[in-house]
């Protein structure tokens, strides 16, 4: 969903370095996996297609949060007026 978004610590020597990504349009996600040794945060597409990438070795990861767009469940939406459109 548009603004799903996960940012990642990195232990850059002697400091740390901040990533951040973002679904940047409508119907994209952000999905994360780890895999051999690397972190791998990926923007992705409706139909699974990836946009964009980003790989971080894992043993330098200090964090990784995932910050998911709040959904409203049916029950928790507003009722809409009569004769007005969402």
């Amino acid at each position: 969903m548009k603004g799903d978004r996960v940012e990642i610590v990195v232990d850059a020597g002697d400091t740390t370095r901040t990533y951040e990504m973002v679904a940047s349009r409508a119907g994209r996600r952000v999905e994360t996996a780890v895999r051999r040794g690397v972190v791998e945060v990926s923007e992705v597409t409706r139909n699974g297609s990836v946009v964009r990438t980003a790989r971080f070795m894992a043993t330098r990861v200090l964090a990784l949060v995932e910050q998911p767009v709040p959904r409203e469940d049916a029950s928790e939406r507003r009722p809409t007026p009569p004769g007005t459109r969402e």
